[in-house]
């Protein structure tokens, strides 16, 4: 066997078993299933876990933006000539940290308790004023939960109430800094109340006691009993439902929108606390994304997340008190807000019902600038960016609304992006097999048929030379008349011509030898 046919027969046994192999184990799927059981095994909040430090320490830096409404026509609103005009100011943009702290695992690593406290740090670069020097008119919330509470009462009452308020210049509107609305000042209605109920509390803010506070103590599934499980709430302050709404029956099925599990599909719904709404919220998938190099699928609330019960019958249990339900697109938080009128729906009432958009003048809402969504990397379940938007208000006039927004840093990212390329390299390992074999497969081929052309070209080498040698002996031979008479006889000579015609004798030895 010659050198080249080794060479081709090695080529074809190679080429075989890579196919063979590589087809095998595309089909029994043991590199994918070996590589998902693997990440599931280490995106859990288990002791040793790489994504715990993250998960108490969160890197991407986290931005809250608040943006004021300022009543710009409060008089002609109170006369009844006009409705209200609003003029958005802003952004006032706060640096959040929100480290976990108290952490201590449960029922043998399968849970794991937290607190979660936040502290907030103004950014004036990023900022377009100065809240403790810009003005904002507003709805006086405490005066409008005061006139909320008489509503019971007779008119009579209410109108005491009114002018008593009115005489110590206690108003609808208020003209306060934005720095007082959103952090809190000590307000002379609640300071009026407090002396007679010491259990009000005299200040009133947005956000007041919200700064270096936590929201609550939380119980997580650390996701080593089941990877779906993974950083969904087990307990809020000890309990397993929520009790706001009571009676509906909101038990914990969620995250806190921090981690989701593994292996997401387009198909699911994602489940979150949403704080400003003291519900759970759903968010559906919209769209494949791409952020620094990462691949996301993006989650945002479809337009049934506050439709009203006869929309979407879910919704009914959050109308408290029961058949207290307001339009589409808002919800009513008073239950939660210590009574207070408060209502709250996406910025500039987007994906509202359009009343809301038409009572006040300067209500802008697009998707762009007003969606709330999420983009996650589907296959560790981490959050790449995120904006949370939310608008509150009184069912009088427009408020605060507030915008959240994180994406992942780049040293993060880096890391990441290498994480996910180990996994794709890995888990397409039978296709790159496949391919190895399908390129011996060419490399045969190609072998094959250039063998049998250099035989075929040796072949006519051959024919061609062989041709060449016998044209060649036929042209070289020359053929004389034979005659009976004896060699050296004087009879037996041939007479040659010449070219001058005269002839020559040779005997037929001589002419065979010429």
């Amino acid at each position: 066997m010659t050198r080249r046919s080794c060479a081709i027969y090695a080529t074809g046994i190679v080429c075989a078993h890579l196919l063979i192999l590589g087809i095998a184990l595309l089909v029994a799927q043991v590199f994918q299933t070996m590589i998902q059981e693997r990440i599931k095994k280490e995106i859990t909040l288990a002791e040793n876990s790489r994504v715990l430090e993250g998960w108490i320490n969160p890197p991407p830096p986290v931005y809250m933006q608040y943006f004021f409404f300022s009543v710009t026509n409060s008089d002609e609103f109170l006369a009844g000539k006009e409705k209200p005009k609003v003029t958005q100011i802003g952004p006032y943009t706060y640096r959040e940290y929100r480290p976990r702290e108290n952490v201590t695992f449960l029922e043998n690593g399968t849970k794991i308790f937290a607190t979660n406290p936040k502290s907030f740090v103004f950014l004036r670069n990023m900022s377009s004023g100065d809240p403790e020097v810009d003005r904002v008119i507003t709805v006086n919330i405490p005066f409008i939960a005061v006139m909320n509470e008489l509503n019971s009462y007779s008119f009579f009452l209410r109108s005491a109430v009114s002018m008593w308020m009115g005489s110590m210049g206690i108003e609808v509107f208020m003209n306060r800094t934005v720095h007082e609305v959103l952090w809190g000042f000590k307000d002379p209605l609640l300071s009026k109340l407090h002396a007679m109920r010491p259990e009000v509390d005299e200040h009133f803010g947005l956000m007041y006691n919200k700064n270096g506070t936590h929201e609550g103590e939380f119980v997580f599934h650390t996701g080593e009993k089941n990877y779906m499980d993974y950083g969904k709430i087990d307990t809020w302050n000890g309990i397993r439902y929520l009790t706001a709404f009571d009676p509906y029956p909101n038990k914990y099925n969620f995250t806190d929108g921090s981690v989701f599990h593994t292996f997401l599909s387009r198909k699911e719904l994602l489940y979150i606390f949403a704080a400003d709404l003291c519900r759970s919220i759903h968010l559906a998938y919209v769209a494949d994304k791409e952020v620094k190099g990462i691949p996301a699928f993006r989650f945002a609330p479809p337009s049934d997340v506050l439709a009203p019960p006869d929309e979407n019958p879910s919704n009914a249990g959050f109308c408290v008190p029961a058949g207290d339900c307001l339009g589409k697109g808002v919800l009513k938080v008073s239950v939660c807000r210590q009574g207070a009128p408060i209502v709250v729906s996406f910025p500039h009432f987007y994906q509202a019902d359009k009343r809301y958009i038409n009572a006040i003048d300067g209500m802008n809402p697009n998707e762009e600038e007003h969606e709330t969504y999420l983009d996650i990397n589907p296959t560790t379940g981490v959050p790449i960016r995120a904006l949370k938007t939310s608008h509150k208000t009184t069912k009088e006039c427009s408020g605060v609304k507030k915008m959240e927004t994180a994406t992942i840093d780049d040293e993060s990212a880096a890391r990441m992006r290498t994480l996910l390329l180990i996994v794709t390299v890995m888990s397409n390992f039978p296709v790159i097999i496949v391919g190895l074999g399908a390129i011996l497969l060419v490399v045969l081929i190609f072998l094959i048929c250039r063998n049998r052309q250099r035989k075929n070209e040796v072949k006519r080498i051959d024919f061609t030379e062989a041709f060449h040698s016998f044209a060649t002996t036929k042209d070289e031979t020359a053929y004389t008349q034979v005659s009976n008479q004896a060699e050296d006889s004087p009879e037996n000579r041939t007479n040659q011509p010449l070219r001058n015609g005269s002839y020559i004798a040779m005997s037929p030895v001589e002419a065979q030898k010429c």
